[in-house]
């Protein structure tokens, strides 16, 4: 089993900037790939971005591509989600995603384990 712990949520301005943390523990963290989504009131749980297990790839979506980048800490087991420019469409519970098998890793149903949340709110 895979535990996930997502922190770095918060009130913000549009135009600001947040890093979210994922901290995983429980299993070998460099043999999962990553991804963060969200999920606003009312509407479906949509990808964010993913990156591999050696970081050698990322995806977006493309409503967050040039603002937001997804990194990962192999050594601290930790997955980052830099989010600049946000904008009041960007207000969601924002979720990190662990995948075994690294696979078609844009796609919400590859993902086997799931953190708690963190809520990120931009006000206009």
């Amino acid at each position: 089993q895979v535990q996930l712990v997502e922190s770095g949520g918060g009130l913000v301005q549009a135009g600001d900037s947040l890093r979210l943390s994922c901290a995983a523990s429980g299993r070998t963290f460099s043999n999962y790939a990553m991804g963060w989504f969200r999920q606003a009131p009312g509407k479906e749980r949509e990808f964010v971005a993913a990156i591999t297990g050696s970081g050698a790839r990322t995806y977006y979506a493309d409503s967050v591509k040039g603002r937001f980048t997804i990194s990962r800490d192999n050594a601290k087991a930790t997955v980052y989600l830099q989010m600049n420019s946000l904008k009041p469409e960007d207000t969601a519970g924002y979720y990190c995603a662990a995948d075994r098998r690294g696979l078609r890793i844009d796609s919400i149903t590859v993902y086997d384990y799931w953190g708690q949340g963190t809520q990120v709110t931009v006000s206009s």
